[in-house]
């Protein structure tokens, strides 16, 4: 049996096709983008040109160097549990996020030219809070004490 110290197996499951992947959670795959963006929470992050605007064919095919997506994809833990590319269609599929979430978080139209990878992370992180049933939720569940 050969030992190895665990930066060598990093290697070995970024490298070798046949090794068993693990698969990551939808709020580990969250969780993670969140942690890559916040690393750099200044550095500016292109944005997509009018998404809202193209047929959902080319919309899940575009992408954007220096984009959110690409910071998730340069990640080969990301890579190795599945991320195929730095697409818009691609971060909808893997992320399990919709076109409104997406286009809220990525497009030109709201956030201009360009976006810092800290405010994105603020926006991939709204993503994982619990979504409240009603307006005023809160009231009902503290009269229901």
């Amino acid at each position: 049996m050969k030992h190895a110290l665990p930066e060598e197996l990093n290697v070995l499951d970024r490298t070798d096709p046949d090794y068993p992947r693990r698969t990551l959670s939808r709020i580990e795959r969250l969780e993670r983008w969140i942690q890559l963006l916040e690393r750099d929470p200044k550095r500016r992050l292109s944005t997509f040109h009018q998404t809202e605007f193209q047929a959902p064919a080319v919309r899940d095919v575009m992408r954007a160097e220096g984009s959110a997506l690409a910071v998730a994809f340069e990640d080969p833990y990301l890579r190795a549990s599945g991320l195929a590319n730095d697409s818009y269609g691609e971060a909808k599929r893997y992320f399990e996020i919709t076109d409104l979430q997406l286009h809220r978080m990525v497009c030109y139209c709201h956030l201009g030219a360009d976006v810092s990878s800290g405010r994105t992370a603020r926006f991939v992180r709204k993503l994982l809070a619990p979504k409240q049933a009603a307006r005023f939720g809160w009231l009902r569940n503290l009269l229901a004490l």
